[in-house]
């Protein structure tokens, strides 16, 4: 097949575009900007544009589809000429249920914890070395991509995201790809340039389940009651799995997770990734993974990236980053982290990077959020909320909406990177919770810092 790509250079579309390239179709590929790593590994494989741009000529009747990224707008140049042309155009979900109408789809959804889940099921899939078809939003210890696709695997796990799958289909991800075993982790309110209320928010999630193929199943966290209301109003006829937090234990910073056969040390920790990995259990499970095998392969997953990642360590200070912004994950984050490392001071920094949380109106739910860390400050830039054309968003609106006198803002990388720098770690913590990189921090200085 011969596929061109429209925004090629997104972390999503480039892993589909190397899936496809090593699957043996024919890749092509245009967009305006493209970063690191994305770069690099389409110019491995011979898939990188020659020239940065749109090039409506590189569209052409010899096409058998066009796949459509986010990153695009409905006026692109050739979009306009493939439309014109009447070529088949897919959105990245449309094309991955079309390759996987055939396999048993595998979908992990929820506000928080989906790619962590997913990652989980995949570690656990490859140590019993079960092959499957997966879609994931990190890359994983031991995986090439973020995405594989064959014509022989029974199964494809794909995250579900609940986000717009193209500039010119505004439905959610997740509503394409018709589950036949689906996972929700729970319900926070997010996206709000697109789903302006909660309400619309939710009914996102209910539309998800409802599309569960009929005797299918829905696995869901008990533990979130906006869920469990979702689960109890569907009338689609699906099995239905609750899962919560399984007993634990933490011992001089080592998490113990309560099995049959006995307390078992794993790698991640948390309360948040603890109730994660209860979902992954039931899902492993309901694909032939028995629970002994399951728990011999979860002690050894470090978790996935950018997901509370450890930066550098040293006997009495640590310090992690982690892909926290929503308020309910910082919260999950901040705790997990402090009950893990209870006897050392924290210090949790938070970037406001993200539209909803640069959105002066959407502030309020980060009450609570930073509370649990000894000290706690927060970055963000004026000039990220004038490039979103937001309202302004002020030091003291921050502050206000976070419900901490004692909380440190700061609107200057600069001024942020000497606080952080001057800061004295011994017998300390140091939270990084951010999808963006503070303007610029120096994470190898940090490194040096926590290795000294």
């Amino acid at each position: 097949m011969n596929i061109h790509f429209i925004a090629i250079g997104g972390s999503a579309m480039h892993n589909l575009a190397l899936a496809l390239e090593h699957k043996g179709y024919n890749i092509t590929g245009s967009d305006d900007v493209i970063f690191e790593p994305s770069k690099s590994r389409l110019g491995a494989k011979g898939l990188l544009p020659e020239s940065f741009g749109w090039f409506p000529e590189k569209i052409h009747d010899g096409l058998d589809a066009i796949i459509l990224g986010m990153h695009a707008k409905p006026d692109n140049p050739e979009l306009l000429r493939a439309q014109e042309m009447g070529l088949k155009i897919y959105s990245y979900p449309e094309f991955l249920f079309e390759q996987s109408k055939y396999k048993t789809r595998v979908v992990i959804g929820g506000s928080h914890g989906k790619t962590t889940i997913t990652s989980m099921i995949l570690h656990v899939l490859d140590y019993n070395d079960i092959e499957v078809d997966y879609m994931v939003g990190a890359q994983l210890e031991g995986f090439d991509r973020m995405v594989h696709l064959t014509e022989e695997n029974d199964f494809i796990v794909l995250e579900g995201d609940e986000y717009l799958s193209s500039p010119i289909d505004r439905r959610p991800k997740f509503h394409l790809y018709q589950p036949n075993i689906a996972l929700l982790s729970g319900i926070a309110w997010d996206h709000i340039n697109v789903f302006p209320t909660f309400e619309n928010y939710v009914e996102q999630f209910q539309i998800f389940v409802d599309g569960i193929v009929s005797g299918g199943s829905i696995t869901y966290n008990t533990e979130d009651p906006e869920l469990v209301k979702v689960i109890d109003a569907t009338q689609n006829t699906i099995r239905k799995f609750p899962y919560q937090t399984p007993e634990y234990s933490v011992e001089d910073g080592i998490t113990l997770l309560n099995t049959p056969e006995g307390d078992m040390p794993i790698e991640v920790f948390g309360r948040h990734n603890l109730n994660n990995l209860a979902g992954a259990k039931w899902i492993c499970q309901q694909m032939g993974v028995d629970e002994a095998d399951f728990y011999e392969a979860i002690a050894t997953f470090k978790g996935a990236s950018k997901r509370l990642e450890k930066i550098a360590e040293n006997k009495n200070k640590v310090a992690y980053k982690d892909f926290a912004h929503s308020p309910s994950k910082v919260k999950a984050t901040t705790q997990a982290v402090k009950e893990q490392y209870p006897e050392r001071r924290l210090l949790a920094c938070l970037e406001l990077h993200t539209y909803s949380s640069l959105n002066a109106g959407f502030l309020e739910e980060y009450q609570g959020a930073l509370d649990t860390a000894d000290e706690a400050a927060v970055f963000y830039s004026p000039d990220a909320v004038k490039i979103k054309e937001l309202e302004e968003v002020t030091a003291d609106q921050i502050a206000l909406a976070f419900q901490r006198k004692d909380i440190k803002i700061f609107t200057n990388a600069q001024s942020f990177q000497e606080y952080l720098f001057g800061q004295d770690f011994e017998n300390s913590t140091l939270l990084l919770m951010s999808s963006g990189n503070y303007g610029g921090l120096d994470f190898e200085r940090l490194k040096s810092i926590f290795t000294a």
